[in-house]
This record gives structure tokens, sequence and C-alpha cells, in this order.
């Protein structure tokens, strides 16, 4: 368990610099502190960070799609699933750059399948695929930034 004062330091360094995440590991403890908005009090997870995965055709991003007249688009995502951005960070495919992709578009994933790294205040965070499938679709480019709930990647189910 994490000191209490170390947590009240991670709340003020939030507070002072308006984050609204922060990830901080080391050998022994990890901790992740999260605010939704800037009036709720910040809220303290020590779990490690993986992608949720979602179904990527959803009603209002059916609905989106159609307006712009993107309804191809989301004929193509029908039954794929979304690994989604758990931060706001910048997307890498490999672990250096003269290092192969972590994953492609083919590839065989299961749920503890790191897929990509997120750099977010220079820690580098694995993002796993949290689902089995191969993977359809890489929707971001290397060392693109990304936002919260950004689609990643889209997995076709086993």
């Amino acid at each position: 368990m994490m000191d209490i004062r170390k947590l009240k330091e991670l709340v003020k360094l939030m507070v002072e610099n308006d984050l609204t995440e922060l990830d901080l590991r080391d050998k022994d403890e990890q901790a992740t502190v999260r605010r939704n908005n800037t009036f709720a009090p910040p809220q303290v997870f020590q779990q490690s960070f993986s992608a949720p995965a979602t179904q990527a055709h959803s009603e209002a991003g059916a609905s989106k799609g159609a307006s712009k007249g993107e309804s191809k688009g989301s004929n193509e995502e029908a039954g794929l699933i979304a690994i989604e951005s758990p931060m706001v960070g910048t997307f890498y495919t490999a672990s250096g750059p003269d290092k192969p992709a972590l994953v492609s578009v083919g590839a065989s994933v299961d749920s503890e399948t790191v897929v990509c790294l997120l750099e977010a205040m220079k820690i580098f965070n694995e993002i796993k695929a949290e689902c089995s499938g191969t993977v359809a679709k890489v929707l971001v480019k290397n060392g693109q930034a990304v936002e919260f709930g950004q689609k990643l990647f889209l997995i076709r189910p086993a």
C-alpha cells in the first residue's frame, strides 16, 4: 500500500499543474491518479493500464458516420472490436525506432498481447489487446498524439 503522504503529493501535483491523469510506476509499486473533471476530486487506482475492449459499431458512431456520408466505414467496422486509448499520449507501434512493430494488420492477438506503447509524461505504458482475434486495422500512425478514448486498432474477434 502506498504511503498517504505520497498520494497527497500526487494529488497536489495534479491540481497545481491542472492534470487529469497521472500514472507512476517503479519496481515495487504503481499508482494511477485520475480525475474526471476540474470539479471532481482525484480518484486513485492501483492497477495496470490496458486499453478497454469495446464494440466499434455503436449507435452514436453509426449516426455520426451516416451524417457525414461515411456509412461504408461503419459497415467495414461492423462486428469488429475497437481497442481505445486509455489516456492522452503519444502512440508508438514499437519499443524503439529500430525495433519491429509489436503488432500489424493480420497479426493474431489475445487478451495479454501488448499492441502498442503510449508515452505520457516521459513514461511508456504498454497497452494490451484485452480481447482475442486478428488485427484488422491500425487506425493511428506511429508517433501520432492520441486522445483518451480514441480508437487505436480494430480487432476481428476469434
